[in-house]
């Protein structure tokens, strides 16, 4: 919403600068976005006289001009055809910015053909205040040399734009503002009322309402014999400074009112209309060419404005072509109407059409504004263009006032905290325009506050408290603290949101970026990644089409953003994301995922060298991470990947016993990227934080002391042979479980099934550390030992030693 300050002053009464009212504004809950003051941007120029105009002894089209300027007389070279002596033109100085050129003038006279120019005449669009280029611009009337070109033009006159909450359409009006600032004590409101215009014949069209649902009134009159032609300057002024350019009368006329009372108008030229005219539902296939040369296809849910003919408007949003006032006007119908906001924001919707007249209708207009709207305008459309009005005619009814509001006082302190005195209230309501009993008293258990129709957003005491504290000011509410709870502090976060906290912490130091991403994706995607088969999990009222399942994992959207980061000229990405996937309906099947994937630097050397990233690289990110929340990463097993969407034999699972699955890491299945249409290979791995259980408290962060162990290492290696089907990761385990005092180390570097293994079996090589303590180990020691490391293997896994 746009307003100029002068606009404003004429319902204002106040002394405040520009300043002032912004701040105003801002308190009171008006968001002021910009301010536009086109006084500075035309600040250089100013009126000049041109004494004498001669020809240019060395160019046909150029002339040079004797010319009286604020900075003295100077010569300009002009090539203006109207450039000639006895006018005043628009004068720029050396060094001035030309902003409908993009230039500014050299700081220095210079020659033009030969002569010496000093300065510029600019045509309107070269300070762009209008369209016309052939020429200079003239200034008409007597202005003294050196006039500021803005107060030539009336542009000294700055506009506030500034943002509409949906629920206060009363601001769409240069008089809600008005209201709203008086009540903030910015001055005092002086809204003059409309006079009531009475009517010199019978209006012979009818306006008659067919769905009060969707156009509850519907008003107009007849204007007949009017001269439409240009609107006064002053209204000229206004719209142009908002940025609607002036039309004629008959237009100009609906757009002032809109602005100044947010009463939408529309004028139809009454000798175009065929009949009467009915507010009603569109039917199937009825078109309309709207007022912006486009035909919009109509649906049974539009409320439209018809006559005999058929559509000539789109109730609230746009009027038709085939019946708009013209040049050659001469008599109208003028209309004003209220219309179903949601109705009315569904049809705009649907045309695509953006108007003022939506913007306004679709958030709710006053509903008993139509006459005052018609009245208005039918004074300003007979003191500018003459004619005679005919009576008003009323399709529908005016709705009934809405109920009073039970106020209670005491919700004032209850609520805001603030003491706020009887007459203070009674003053901040009264200046709104709600209407409360003068002998009311704050020791009064309720106050009965009648509403003003254009406040539809009031219902209950709360809302009262809401206005009177708004006008207040936010600052006047108290500023202390809330009481402390007894006893000693408690802890604010939970468990579960440390190791989210921990693990993006850690995931980030190790070069990844978050990404956040839907917890939806499509189904058949979800079958991919091990969903995609619960009915319960399929979002009802998707907001796409492609998101229509809620997510069993979410390296499927991890995957995506990869790609669209690598179509963007990204050579390698790393991301991360910790949130919800959902493995079943059930309370516990949502889990809190840490996932990460890595789309590796494609290799470009001689040699052919693998990526720097890949399944193992995956694998020890996930142990810093299992690692930075105090779980060791000696104490998981290692199993087969859970999932199709795993690469088998590039991934395995991490385990607590056979069946609880911590996650899984490595690399994604080729098959899978394909149907995602992702470039592979991708890297990475996917942990659910709730199934890791939490440790037992260490009761305090103080590290353990460290112990030096000042004797050789001892190393040795044993083979042993066992089924083919145990995991290597299980001898392992059971080897370093031997001794865990002496035993520091497990680490396998064989594994060998091929010629000279019996069926079904294969042979596993692992190499053991020894870490003696106090004493140097001797070769009994050693013997016994490797005697428990074989026996400990046998078992867990009756693997066997190898001879």
């Amino acid at each position: 919403m746009k307003f100029s300050v002068s606009w404003l002053k004429d319902y204002l009464e106040t002394d405040a600068d520009l300043s002032g009212i912004i701040d105003a504004m801002i308190l009171a809950g008006l968001e002021v976005e910009e301010v536009e003051n086109p006084a500075e941007k035309l600040a250089a120029f100013t009126t000049a006289k041109v004494s004498k105009a001669e020809q240019h002894p060395d160019a046909d089209k150029l002339r040079v001009c004797t010319v009286e300027t604020k900075d003295g007389t100077k010569q300009i070279v002009c090539g203006a055809p109207n450039a000639r002596t006895g006018i005043t033109a628009v004068y720029a100085p050396l060094g001035a910015y030309i902003p409908g050129l993009d230039f500014a003038l050299d700081k220095k006279p210079r020659k033009l053909r030969g002569v010496e120019s000093s300065g510029m005449m600019c045509s309107a669009t070269e300070i762009e205040v209008g369209t016309e280029s052939d020429g200079i611009m003239e200034i008409e009337g007597d202005f003294p040399v050196g006039t500021p070109i803005a107060e030539v033009l009336g542009l000294n006159d700055a506009v506030i734009d500034f943002e509409v909450t949906p629920n206060r359409p009363d601001w769409l009006g240069v008089t809600g503002i008005a209201r709203d600032l008086a009540a903030a004590g910015l001055g005092k409101v002086k809204i003059p009322e409309v006079p009531e215009i009475k009517g010199s014949f019978p209006c012979p069209i009818k306006a008659t309402s067919d769905d009060t649902e969707a156009c509850p009134v519907f008003m107009g009159r007849l204007i007949k014999g009017v001269k439409n032609g240009p609107s006064p300057d002053w209204m000229q002024a206004r719209l142009k400074a908002i940025g609607i350019n002036p039309k004629n009368m008959l237009v100009d006329v609906t757009n002032y009112v809109s602005f100044d009372r947010c009463r939408p108008l529309h004028a139809y030229d009454a000798d175009k209309l065929s009949g009467n005219i009915v507010a009603r539902l569109a039917k199937t296939g009825e078109k309309l060419e709207a007022l912006d040369d486009n035909t919009y296809e109509l649906n049974e849910d539009m409320c439209i404005i018809a006559d005999d003919s058929g559509p000539i408007g789109i109730g609230g949003i746009m009027g038709g072509l085939g019946t708009a006032s013209s040049e050659e006007t001469v008599n109208i119908f003028l209309e004003a109407a209220i219309f179903d906001p949601l109705r009315t924001a569904r049809a705009g919707r649907s045309t695509g059409i953006v108007s003022d007249a939506r913007y306004r209708n679709e958030r709710g207009i006053d509903p008993n504004s139509c006459r005052e709207g018609l009245d208005l305008a039918t004074q300003l459309i007979l003191d500018a263009c003459g004619g005679e009005a005919s009576d008003i005619v009323v399709g529908g009814a005016e709705p009934a006032p809405q109920e009073a509001v039970d106020f209670k006082p005491v919700d004032m302190k209850r609520l805001t905290g603030v003491d706020m005195s009887a007459d203070r209230m009674k003053e901040i309501l009264a200046t709104l325009g709600f209407g409360v009993d003068k002998k009311a008293k704050l020791e009064d258990s309720l106050w009965k506050i009648s509403v003003p129709s254009f406040r539809r957003d009031v219902f209950q005491s709360a809302d009262i408290v809401e206005e009177l504290i708004r006008i207040e000011g936010f600052n006047a509410l108290p500023t202390d603290s809330l009481p402390r709870e007894a006893g000693a502090a408690k802890q604010v976060v939970t468990p579960l949101q440390n190791r989210v906290r921990t693990s993006r912490r850690v995931l980030a130091s190790r070069g990844f970026l978050e990404g956040v991403s839907w917890s939806f994706m499509d189904r058949e995607t979800a079958k991919s990644f091990g969903g995609g088969d619960n009915d319960a999990l399929v979002v009802d009222n998707p907001i796409a089409n492609d998101l229509n399942y809620m997510r069993p994992s979410a390296l499927a959207n991890l995957a995506q953003a990869i790609q669209r980061n690598v179509d963007h000229g990204a050579e390698e990405v790393r991301l991360f994301e910790v949130g919800p996937v959902y493995l079943g309906d059930g309370p516990k099947d949502q889990r809190t995922a840490v996932t990460s994937l890595v789309k590796p630097r494609p290799a470009r050397h001689w040699s052919g060298a693998n990526a720097p990233y890949d399944a193992f690289a995956a694998k020890a990110d996930l142990f810093a991470v299992l690692a930075s929340i105090d779980q060791p990463g000696e104490r998981f097993q290692i199993g087969e990947p859970v999932g199709g969407h795993w690469h088998p034999g590039r991934s395995a699972s991490l385990r607590l016993g056979p069946k609880n699955v911590i996650g899984t890491f490595g690399q994604l299945h080729p098959a899978v990227l394909k149907k995602l249409d992702v470039e592979g290979p991708m890297f990475g791995f996917e942990i659910y934080l709730e199934a890791i259980p939490q440790v037992k408290s260490k009761g305090g962060k103080t590290k353990p002391r460290l112990e030096k162990a000042d004797l050789t290492p001892i190393r040795r290696d044993f083979a042993f042979l066992a089924d083919a089907s145990t995991p290597a990761g299980e001898i392992s385990k059971a080897a370093s479980n031997a001794d865990k005092k002496l035993v520091t180390a497990c680490r396998i570097f064989d594994v060998y099934d091929g010629e000279g293994m019996p069926e079904g079996k294969k042979s596993v090589a692992i190499e053991v550390t020894l870490q003696p303590r106090e004493t140097q180990l001797k070769d009994a020691d050693i013997e016994k030992i490797s005697k428990s490391i074989v026996a400990a293997v046998a078992k867990a896994t009756k693997a066997e030693l190898r001879g």
